[in-house]
């Protein structure tokens, strides 16, 4: 096993570190999406857990219940492409 062979495994080995250390630091942000004028926000962390959720009474509607389930999904959607954002900014620096 030549020296090209050692130099891929320390490249592998800074290339997970690399990884782990962005995983890290994602898992500790958080990334909030709204949607009817902030009637319905969002917060999921860096792993895609949901942390918070918040409804305005105001789109509490008897009425038209699916009103706060369609609030709901654009604000995680939004909250979703924030993390997405993060992470492909966080990729670029990577060497893969």
């Amino acid at each position: 096993m030549g020296s090209g062979y050692a130099k891929k495994k320390k490249e592998a080995k800074l290339m997970e570190r690399q990884f782990m250390e962005m995983e890290a630091s994602l898992e500790q942000k958080r990334f909030s999406g709204e949607a009817g004028n902030g009637l319905v926000s969002v917060t999921i962390n860096g792993k895609c857990d949901l942390v918070d959720v918040r409804i305005k009474p105001d789109c509490l509607d008897p009425e038209d219940p699916e009103v706060v389930a369609d609030l709901f999904r654009a604000a995680f959607k939004a909250a979703k492409a924030a993390l997405d954002s993060e992470m492909s900014a966080m990729q670029m620096g990577m060497p893969f």
